[in-house]
């Protein structure tokens, strides 16, 4: 018997509520699924009636569950390299009081320069439950009582000392943490892929046909490390140009010059493209 398995029987035994953070993107025929056969009373769009509104039908779903062994969860828990999400439990919670926790905690910075943040990702989750000292569980999971989730390649548990209704800090603590860059690295990576799969389908069945997607969606991003490209505008120009070129990389004459910045860089080359593509010139 498994870790998910154990931890499902034991919160069960609890007489505890169990709920399922389940990410759309990757998993939309599971959640569909799931939405089909449960409804609005054991399901919610996690994005929805936030500042996050329109991403709501491809953002993250919070589901009651009462069969623990229903088979798409099962199906789930075989495959937790996909990082699908994360399970959770709670006494006498109700699903719109633990959706709304964490809706208050979605956006981060100020108005101006607002992000959102990933409690969705269990990398995320994970890391923030391994670097916060236990005081600050309470305000970080809410009326959460335990979790059990995919981290570094094994299944964690973790409990919550004071699970209830708590305030959001002034200054959450879980936002100061820094990301080790491999954890930064494998979600770029993915949030990359999947998007790359459903926007530029064709061009990547093309690209399958010649080589393997991962490793040249790995080489690619490499190679803006190299160039120092950090802004999701220049790594977005690099792979989508990349996509389309005759050997799927970017020319030799797209490396840097030696007086060059990275914003310098990046600036020469996309305007050499406005131009080849007629839309401005040099």
């Amino acid at each position: 018997m498994n870790t998910p398995e154990q931890w499902l029987q034991e919160q069960a035994r609890l007489g505890r509520c169990l709920y399922l953070m389940l990410d759309s993107d990757g998993q939309m025929p599971e959640r569909n699924a799931l939405v089909a056969e449960w409804g609005d009373d054991r399901c919610r769009a996690v994005y929805l009636g936030t500042p996050a509104h329109s991403l709501a039908s491809a953002g993250p779903y919070l589901f009651h569950i009462q069969r623990i062994d229903h088979p798409i969860l099962m199906a789930l828990l075989k495959a937790p390299e996909t990082d699908w999400g994360w399970l959770a439990s709670g006494s006498g919670t109700d699903l719109e009081t633990l959706t709304q926790h964490w809706r208050d905690r979605l956006v981060t910075g100020e108005p101006s320069n607002q992000v959102l943040y990933r409690f969705h990702d269990n990398r995320v989750l994970g890391r923030a439950l391994t670097c916060l000292p236990p005081e600050h569980f309470p305000g970080y999971l809410g009326p959460i009582a335990s979790l059990c989730y995919w981290q570094v390649e094994q299944w964690q548990v973790s409990d919550n000392p004071d699970p209830g209704v708590h305030p959001l800090p002034s200054e959450p603590a879980w936002l100061n943490l820094a990301t080790p860059q491999a954890i930064y690295n494998a979600v770029q990576f993915d949030n990359i892929r999947r998007y790359l799969m459903r926007e530029y389908t064709e061009p990547l069945v093309a690209l399958a046909e010649q080589q393997n997607i991962d490793v040249w969606l790995r080489t690619q991003l490499d190679l803006a490390r190299t160039w120092d490209w950090r802004e999701p505008e220049a790594i977005y120009f690099l792979l989508t140009q990349s996509l389309y070129a005759a050997d799927y990389a970017p020319p030799e004459s797209w490396r840097p010059k030696p007086s060059e910045t990275p914003a310098q860089h990046f600036a020469r080359l996309y305007q050499e493209a406005l131009y080849w593509q007629g839309e401005q010139p040099l």
